[in-house]
């Protein structure tokens, strides 16, 4: 019964093709939209974490704006913040601009940024060659510096940088090590910076305090407790008063991320899905209509037999024949949109499997749900009252 069912189905949708074609539209404009939204929204999304975690999901990071008493962090208090438990490095960073001079080359307004031997440490993968800046250079305030890629190119090109010597703010500096290239992130590009020891920085710019310090965690898991420890230090450090330091934990950042975006694919799938709704009155429609065409037919084919249940069934087939097929040209549809559109805007296409599953279930939901009226008002009719159209 039911492969004879599928038979008459698909021959009725063949038999009025403009009609079926005109009504899958509708469910596959709904679908299309659906999997475009979410694959593009899920796809920036984990462009926008993965940057944020390269900024390290296992790291505190401190802005110490301080009073007018006492501005910025002393050593003593970068030493206090080391001890805190399940804490591996604290690094503080210091920024500037400065000229910079090599030979006759001269450029102004170069970013120079002071950091010490636990970032190098930890961001292992930042080197394209040479070394970083060791506790050594911090501890003897040495004039060494890691350049970024384009300043290198700019500076030696078709030359070895390791080893020469430039002028940062008047002073000899050496160079020891390049950066790798940046592609850029939510932070900026390190392309075009310089990057010394924190305490010969702090000399070269004329700084005299440290507001920014990164906090390495060993255990991600325990960053509560670490950031009360280092707050109740914080306090201390500024006696007690407001709005002198703000703690920022990138995982938080992450999650925030995660729970607006979820939000944001939830909302757009719902706006999204009134075309789909719209299609599935069209659905409903057509299956009206071709109940009321085929009146003859259901009763003839009650008279010769035909229980109610198979008539709802025939109807009831070709109204999921018509939203699956409309629900799989969507989804092929909708992921060639998303592939464009993460070209465009360069972000990773990614497809999950749950997205698949929700295209062809909402699809067959949608078939089911609007069909089911239809089907049931033929399963109904009299066949005498059918009879009389003949």
């Amino acid at each position: 019964m039911l492969k004879e069912c599928m038979k008459m189905a698909w021959s009725n949708i063949i038999h009025n093709k403009m009609r079926s074609f005109l009504t899958v539209l509708g469910v596959l404009i709904g679908v299309s939209s659906i999997i475009a939204l979410i694959t593009i929204v899920q796809g920036a999304t984990g462009s926008i974490t993965s940057q944020i975690s390269s900024l390290g999901a296992d790291k505190i990071t401190i802005q110490a704006m301080g009073t007018r008493l006492k501005q910025g962090l002393s050593e003593k208090d970068l030493e206090q913040l080391s001890l805190v438990n399940n804490v591996s490095g604290v690094s503080p960073t210091v920024s500037g601009k400065t000229a910079l001079v090599y030979k006759r080359n001269v450029k102004t307004d170069v970013s120079v940024q002071g950091k010490n031997n636990v970032y190098f440490n930890k961001e292992l993968d930042s080197l394209a060659r040479g070394r970083g800046v060791n506790v050594l250079d911090v501890n003897n305030k040495n004039q060494v510096a890691v350049l970024g890629s384009d300043l290198a190119k700019e500076l030696f090109w078709g030359d070895e940088p390791i080893g020469q010597h430039l002028l940062v703010n008047g002073n000899t500096v050496t160079i020891v090590g390049v950066l790798k290239e940046s592609s850029g992130s939510i932070m900026g590009s390190t392309n075009d910076i310089v990057i010394m020891p924190y305490t010969s920085a702090m000399k070269t710019l004329g700084v005299r305090n440290i507001t920014n310090v990164d906090v390495y965690m060993s255990d991600a898991n325990k960053s509560e407790s670490i950031i009360n420890d280092v707050t109740t230090i914080l306090n201390s450090a500024f006696n007690y008063r407001e709005n002198t330091f703000t703690v920022l934990n990138m995982q938080n950042i992450i999650d925030v991320i995660g729970n607006i975006t979820g939000m944001l694919t939830l909302l757009l799938a719902g706006i999204a899905s009134i075309s789909l709704l719209v299609g599935g009155i069209g659905i409903m429609n057509m299956m009206l209509v071709s109940v009321t065409e085929r009146t003859t037919e259901i009763g003839l084919r009650k008279a010769l037999g035909a229980e109610p249940a198979q008539i709802q069934l025939q109807f009831l087939i070709e109204s999921i024949f018509i939203s699956l097929f409309g629900g799989l040209l969507g989804l092929i549809i909708g992921l060639l949109i998303a592939i464009v559109a993460s070209i465009l805007m360069k972000f990773s296409f990614t497809i999950t499997a749950w997205t698949i599953i929700l295209a062809v279930g909402f699809s067959a939901a949608v078939g089911i749900i609007f069909g089911l009226a239809p089907a049931r008002k033929a399963s109904r009719l009299n066949p005498i009252d059918a009879l009389r159209h003949v």
